[in-house]
């Protein structure tokens, strides 16, 4: 069953340049079916939406600032996400925001049997990051529209030292991932690896390093073993993948040399 997503945006928080992007994002997961950004619509700040929003059938939500160094923008959205739950037109909710007020927001979504995304920028605070089953950043979506545009190799190597840096927390994350689920030679099914690393960080993606797919991203280690195998329905191939043995990275380091 497609998934029916509510995607609330928080446009006081959210630059528009990439709305775009984010909803072709937002279409892999499922079906955006209610779409609405939140905002006061009376300030000059926001006006460069208006275009991106027909565009992309965006309902904006007026809400004005009651008093001043108060967001009234939230608690409207958090209302209005909360009629929608109960409301029981959808199964999961983006929340577009890098605003640590919508964490509680998320956690009581999930409890609900929500599915919930968020997108938000690099900076959003981890409680909101860890509080969704899924975070994409939207650098990430800055990065990949600049590669696809750009047809240097100069402009795409300046996207390339955008990324994140491997760090052992990484390897470490996907080591232990492929150990939990690893079968007696073990080998594990890697779409199993993805989900559950995605459970353990839900801000993990391939493309924060600079690689479009968790595959050529554990490739990348020297550390793992891959092995395509045959699907029983034998359309698709089938990946596996375990933690190489000592003498089998020995050996991949004493041929580079």
């Amino acid at each position: 069953m497609d998934l029916k997503i509510a995607v609330l945006i928080d446009g006081d928080n959210i630059p528009s340049a990439y709305i775009k992007e984010m909803m072709e994002e937002i279409a892999k997961y499922g079906n955006p079916t209610i779409k609405r950004i939140y905002g006061d619509w009376t300030k000059p700040n926001l006006s460069k939406w208006k275009n991106i929003l027909l565009e992309n059938a965006i309902t904006p939500i007026q809400q004005y600032g009651y008093t001043s160094g108060k967001n009234a923008t939230d608690s409207a959205m958090i209302i209005d996400a909360m009629d929608i739950l109960y409301s029981e037109k959808v199964n999961g909710f983006c929340l577009v925001s890098s605003d640590s007020d919508f964490t509680r927001l998320a956690t009581r979504l999930r409890e609900a049997g929500m599915q919930v995304f968020g997108i938000g920028e690099k900076k959003t605070p981890n409680p909101f990051i860890v509080a969704c089953d899924k975070f994409i950043y939207i650098e990430i979506l800055k990065n990949q529209t600049e590669v696809n545009e750009s047809g240097s190799a100069e402009s795409k190597s300046s996207v390339k030292h955008n990324v994140d840096k491997i760090t052992p927390a990484v390897i470490k994350l996907i080591s232990s991932s492929i150990s939990d689920l690893a079968d007696d030679d073990g080998w594990a099914f890697l779409g199993d690896v993805g989900s559950l690393i995605q459970k353990k960080q839900p801000n993990f993606d391939s493309r924060n390093y600079g690689f479009q797919k968790l595959t050529p991203l554990i490739k990348s280690f020297n550390k793992f073993e891959i092995d395509l195998r045959e699907s029983p329905k034998g359309r698709f191939k089938l990946i596996y993948v375990k933690i190489a043995e000592k003498h089998q990275i020995s050996k991949v380091k004493k041929q580079k040399k």
